[in-house]
C-alpha cells in the first residue's frame, strides 16, 4: 500500500519511509475486491397449459393440444364450420376425388419400431391392425384437433409421437407417394423384410411407396397400403 505521500510500505499504521499515518482509504484499497461469480440461470422447466392442463415443452409459444397462446394469454379464434352441402349429408370435407380403385391402409402397432424409438410412452397391446379405407387421392396422416380444425384421413390420435399434420399420402391412380409435412419425429419408409429404416424421408419431397414398403412414424405406428379385398370397403 501507499501512504499519503506516495511511499510504498508494508506497514498498516505508519509509513516506514516518512512516518505519516496510513489512512483508512489506503488500507481499503489494499484489500482485494471480492470476485463476482456469474451464476448461470437455471434451465427453464416444463410448464403446464393454464387452459387444458397438458404439459408443454419449455419456451413453447402455444399449446399443441388446445392452441392456447402463451404470449397473448388467449385461445385461438374458433374456426367456423363450413355450411353443409344441400344435396349431401356426408361430413367428409376432403376436396380430393376418390381413387379409381379401392385402397386401404393397415395401421399396426409395431413393438420393434417402439423399441427402436425408445419412447417413454407405454406401448399399447399389439394385435390385428386397424383397416382404414382410403377414399381420396390425397389423405392426411396425423392427430386430430378440433381447436385447429385438423381432421386427418388416417387418425393416429393414440400415438403422441405423431404430429398433428404429420404427412400426406397422394396417388396417381396406380402408385402411392408420401410427403413429410415437417413433423417433429420424421417419416420413414422401409421394405417389408430386413432391418428397420434409420433415415427419415426429406421434408416436403414426395417419396414413392413401393408395393412391399411400410411407413414408420411416431412411437410405434407402422402403416401398410394395399388394394382392398372384394367386399372389404363398403360402397
Amino acid at each position: 500500500m501507499r501512504c499519503s505521500a506516495g511511499h510504498e510500505t508494508t506497514a498498516t499504521d505508519y509509513c516506514d519511509t516518512c512516518g505519516l499515518a496510513i489512512d483508512a482509504t489506503a488500507q481499503e484499497a489494499a484489500v482485494p475486491a471480492e470476485v463476482s461469480v456469474d451464476v448461470p440461470d437455471p434451465a427453464p422447466a416444463a410448464t403446464t397449459c393454464p387452459h387444458c392442463s397438458i404439459a408443454t415443452p419449455p419456451n413453447a409459444l402455444f399449446c399443441e393440444n388446445c392452441g392456447y397462446d402463451f404470449t397473448t394469454g388467449s385461445l385461438p379464434r374458433p374456426v367456423e364450420p363450413p355450411a353443409p352441402a344441400a344435396a349431401s349429408s356426408s361430413l367428409d370435407l376432403n376436396p380430393s376425388p376418390a381413387p379409381d380403385d379401392a385402397w386401404v391402409a393397415e395401421i399396426w402397432i409395431d413393438p420393434d419400431w417402439y423399441a427402436d424409438q425408445q419412447s417413454t410412452d407405454p406401448l399399447p397391446s399389439p394385435g390385428l391392425p386397424a383397416v382404414v379405407a382410403l377414399r381420396h387421392t390425397s389423405v392426411l396422416i396425423g392427430r386430430s384437433s378440433r381447436s385447429r380444425n385438423i381432421d386427418p384421413g388416417l387418425e393416429l390420435d393414440s400415438d403422441s409421437g405423431v404430429s398433428r399434420r404429420h404427412a400426406q399420402l397422394t396417388t396417381d391412380g396406380s402408385r402411392w407417394f408420401v410427403e413429410d409435412l415437417g413433423s417433429s419425429n420424421g417419416t420413414y419408409v422401409g421394405g417389408g423384410l430386413g432391418t428397420l429404416p434409420t433415415t427419415p424421408i426429406p421434408v416436403g419431397v414426395k417419396t414413392e411407396i413401393a408395393g412391399d414398403d411400410r411407413l414408420y412414424l411416431g412411437a410405434w405406428t407402422r402403416i401398410v397400403l394395399r388394394k382392398a379385398e372384394p367386399g372389404e370397403v363398403p360402397t
